[in-house]
């Protein structure tokens, strides 16, 4: 079954009080067992911006959902088109000092949860990562199920399209753009090479439901936390905010660092609103001078 895609979330009631003070989630870290669920926001300052927060993508943005990439040939070609000038930037993205922060945090950690489909808290060096929404370094054939890397085609398409020379100034979380229509039309997309089946990015679109044994591993590593770590997330889908629920249903201490509200909220103890890359930074200073 395919879901109806949630891509705004307005709060409701007055704000929860929120605070520029980490001193609460220094004392949860310190302690261990912490499961840390990222979000778009936390790669903003490696140059990707994010869906919802100032300035977000979906203000100006309506993401590709499952439906139309699966049933629309033109659908798919303007999404090809579009994430092969995208993925060029996703793929000279750098981890910033929030990535490198949660790397440094390793030992403190007792799993990693991603929203972000961008490899870069992988690319920082944090290890067994659960990408929720998949990666884009990777592609599957929705007929044969073959998976490829993603490197490999991006070479197929520019040799399909050799004088397709599109650029932009935007790029989106999922490595979507905004190309002209006259920039998409004429742009060759290619077939899976082992059975011709429609390739696809191996991320979950709008609308996609996360495959389930996915979604049992995430609620196995809350299970066996001692608290969750909300990082750059609105938590406005259900994928990652069902998993902020189990956590406090359980009652486990949840903490939310982020601009701004979030859906989630009202389920954390403790609510920071700074910037990321900076606050991360200081809590795995804090952190580690608690240590010595």
């Amino acid at each position: 079954m395919r879901t109806r895609p949630t891509l705004t979330w307005s709060p409701s009631g007055p704000p929860l009080p929120r605070t520029s003070d980490l001193t609460e989630v220094v004392g949860l870290v310190e302690r261990g067992g912490v499961l840390v669920l990222s979000g778009a926001g936390l790669s903003t300052e490696s140059g990707i911006p994010d869906y919802r927060g100032e300035g977000g993508s979906l203000r100006r943005h309506t993401p590709m959902t499952y439906e139309e990439f699966t049933t629309s040939a033109a659908g798919r070609q303007r999404y090809w088109a579009r994430s092969h000038v995208g993925w060029r930037t996703i793929a000279r993205a750098h981890p910033n000092a929030g990535h490198r922060a949660v790397t440094r945090l390793g030992e403190r950690l007792s799993g990693v949860i991603t929203q972000n489909v961008d490899g870069l808290h992988q690319a920082a060096g944090t290890r067994d990562v659960v990408e929720l929404h998949g990666g884009l370094d990777r592609v599957v054939c929705l007929g044969c199920g073959l998976l490829s890397p993603r490197a490999e085609l991006d070479r197929r398409l520019r040799e399909a399209n050799p004088d397709f020379a599109a650029t932009t100034t935007e790029i989106n979380p999922d490595g979507d753009v905004f190309l002209p229509e006259e920039q998409v039309r004429g742009f060759a997309v290619v077939d899976c090479s082992a059975c011709g089946g429609v390739l696809k990015p191996d991320v979950v679109f709008f609308g996609e439901n996360v495959p389930r044994p996915r979604v049992e591993q995430c609620y196995d590593l809350v299970a066996v936390a001692k608290s969750l770590l909300v990082l750059g997330s609105s938590l406005t889908v259900m994928s990652g905010l069902r998993f902020v629920r189990r956590a406090a249903e359980t009652g486990l201490p949840v903490a939310i660092i982020n601009r701004g509200e979030t859906r989630g909220d009202r389920y954390a103890t403790v609510r920071v609103d700074l910037p990321l890359g900076a606050a991360l930074t200081e809590l795995a200073d804090a952190v580690e001078r608690l240590a010595l």
